[in-house]
């Protein structure tokens, strides 16, 4: 007889799970570690007003967990609710849940910590004569000493759940998350005191800095937490969206303030980068993206830029009901979050750090040329020694018009030849006539004449001399200013060149812009393609046109590169149509067009650059200086080297060890 041979899974009956089981899984999504537990009460001690806020930990958080707040503390009666699965008292329908103004709202955290840790609450609310305890394990509740605010104290975190506690780390290691969840709390709360202990000993503590002007307050704590270099290195941000342009000022518009650093200051690590939507410490992609395009044109390689930004937005405008960490969120119009973000980062990096220099000098212990400090208005150099300076009369071999560049393919030699005739080129003054009695100086003699005066006036200070052919060697009242010629005017002609383009774009239309030049190939380039890349190429077809790509199906799954941009015919068109595409399905199309355009002008600007060894005037080498100083984002060239340096007094003194 022929046994019968069973497939399959056996059959499992359908059934509840016990609360204490459901309660665990949800423990394995909001707790990962002691830090989270410290993330959860630290929030709910918020939450509930606190002016101060002690966290005492064991073994790295392992051992114990206690959370100390001042705060409006929870009646006696209301106390017993506290660890049951779902209690909350931040929301109570579908409308406070699609606004959310509360750091905590799931009502998940204390029954899924209590599910796997020993744990107890100690409070007393505002009124009541005295405070009471709830153990979590039997549900005692008996009244006890404590003045007003809550105590929740967690023990022995996974005692229940083995394998949970195998998988955590050293308590140096523990100990650090914990401090860094407190610590992205204390960042977005200046008016609200922290501190952390660790054995019985006191390792970080910031005290509450509420004062009358809130940037004060904020100024204040992010020295406390981040340190007195990333202030001396970091740019104010207060941004509102009615800057945008054209846009209005909705009730509940977007606002973005904060501080980001200063190209110099980036890291090879992106751990110095903050952002909080109403007043939550989140991570987001668009956020993050938003900042990084910010920093495009100023950012040298794969460096991560540091910032803490906070946005405020209209609650219903966001969800933060994504995830039980409540970590990600996810915004309505991430379009208009991203253009928010980038535009206040960019308009604050804009500004030439030489404009905002110290027009005195500092003091022995003073701050750095980099903070914001007010200047006179830089004097106006007129003199024609240079084709980036403003002035009346036409210069010869002049483009005014950058389509030409697209439409022509001039390309970067055309541009070059315009940049190093017109920097060649001097105007001549005016000999003075018999019988003038007021003649304004000459833009020379202001250099030979009133240096003194000059090196008060303009923040990059008066040229000294040529070293190299690569560097000016200026003087300016805080020590000696050495500029990277080359990248100084790099950055100067792509400014000016996308203004034009821009400015070109906006006489035709408000909705156009300039196409690249392409090159069609003489074999297409095919490769396989995913569903997603084809049906990417489908629907963006004009914009790939616009940026000189010319990307069409081979076959339901092959696509052909048929054209690519002038200027990058000789490289791998397979390579450059994946990444483009790449692009396009992540980020608006606007956004991928406005990069490849302006990494072509980067080119075009860097070929029409002054090169090293070209010997320069003291007149032209001021014109650099004056332009710099009234040019955006001029501190960086296009591939986001810095152009200048500044040595302080104090600073030459030590080398030569004056004053020892």
């Amino acid at each position: 007889m022929t046994p019968v041979v069973t497939t399959g899974a056996a059959r499992r009956p359908i059934r509840e799970l016990p609360d204490a089981l459901i309660s665990q899984i949800a423990a394995g999504e909001v707790v990962e570690r002691p830090a989270s537990v410290v993330r959860e009460l630290v929030d709910n001690a918020l939450d509930a007003g606190a002016t101060q806020v002690t966290v005492r930990l064991l073994a790295g958080g392992v051992r114990l967990i206690s959370v100390e707040d001042d705060g409006i503390g929870i009646l006696a009666d209301e106390l017993p609710l506290a660890f049951k699965r779902h209690a909350t008292s931040k929301i109570g329908n579908l409308q406070d849940l699609e606004s959310v103004a509360t750091m905590g709202f799931r009502g998940e955290a204390l029954a899924a910590i209590n599910s796997i840790a020993d744990c107890a609450i100690l409070s007393r609310a505002s009124g009541q004569l005295a405070a009471h305890l709830l153990d979590g394990n039997t549900g005692e509740l008996k009244p006890v000493a404590r003045s007003q605010g809550t105590t929740v104290e967690v023990k022995e975190l996974f005692f229940s759940t083995p394998a949970r506690r195998k998988f955590l780390k050293t308590d140096a290691t523990e100990l650090a998350h914990c401090i860094e969840s407190v610590r992205r709390h204390a960042l977005a709360r200046p008016d609200v005191g922290f501190a952390i202990w660790h054995e019985g000993k006191l390792v970080e503590q910031w005290r509450a800095c509420a004062t009358p002007d809130p940037q004060h307050s904020l100024d204040q704590r992010l020295a406390d937490v981040l340190g007195a270099d990333f202030m001396t290195q970091s740019i104010a941000v207060n941004w509102h969206a009615a800057q945008l342009p054209g846009a209005p000022a909705p009730v509940g518009a977007l606002r973005v303030w904060g501080r980001v650093g200063i190209p110099d200051a980036a890291r090879s690590r992106a751990d110095q980068q903050f952002c909080y939507v109403n007043g939550r410490f989140v991570r987001d992609k668009v956020l993050t993206h938003a900042a990084r395009s910010a920093y495009e044109d100023v950012l040298h390689g794969h460096r991560q830029p540091v910032y803490a930004l906070f946005l405020a937005m209209d609650p219903t405008r966001v969800d933060v009901n994504v995830h039980p960490t409540k970590i990600e969120v996810r915004f309505r119009d991430g379009r208009e979050v991203h253009q928010g973000i980038r535009h206040a980062i960019e308009d604050t990096l804009a500004k030439p750090r030489a404009g905002r220099a110290e027009s005195d000098p500092p003091a022995a212990d003073g701050p750095s040329i980099f903070e914001e400090k007010p200047v006179a208005a830089p004097v106006k150099y007129t003199q024609r020694a240079m084709s980036f300076v403003a002035h009346d009369e036409p210069v010869g071999h002049r483009v005014s018009d950058i389509s030409l560049l697209w439409q022509h393919g001039a390309g970067v030699n055309a541009t070059g030849d315009w940049m190093a005739e017109g920097f060649a080129q001097v105007k001549e003054e005016p000999a003075p006539r018999a019988g003038d009695t007021e003649q304004s100086p000459s833009p020379a003699s202001r250099f030979t004449t009133s240096g003194e005066d000059a090196t008060q006036t303009w923040p990059l200070g008066r040229a000294l001399a040529q070293l190299q052919g690569i560097y000016i060697l200026a003087e300016n009242t805080q020590g000696l200013v050495i500029v990277d010629m080359h990248a100084a005017h790099e950055r100067i002609v792509y400014e000016r060149l996308k203004s034009q383009l821009a400015a070109q774009t906006a006489a035709g239309s408000s909705n156009t812009v300039a196409q690249l030049v392409s090159q069609p190939l003489l074999i297409p380039a095919t490769f396989a393609a995913t569903p997603h890349e084809v049906a990417t190429a489908e629907a963006h077809a004009s914009t790939l046109h616009t940026l000189g790509l010319e990307i069409s199906p081979f076959s339901p799954k092959t696509l052909a590169v048929r054209a690519v941009p002038t200027t990058l015919a000789q490289g791998d068109a397979v390579e450059l149509a994946r990444s483009v595409l790449a692009e396009l399905a992540q980020h608006e199309a606007s956004t991928v067009v406005q990069r490849a355009q302006n990494e072509l002008l980067a080119t075009m600007a860097c070929h029409g650059a002054v090169r090293a060894n070209r010997r320069l005037t003291i007149d032209e080498m001021n014109a650099l200086l004056r332009q710099m100083e009234a040019t955006e984002r001029s501190d960086q060239c296009n591939h986001g080297r810095p152009t200048w340096r500044q040595l302080s007094m104090r600073e030459l003194d030590a080398l030569f060890l004056r004053g020892r």
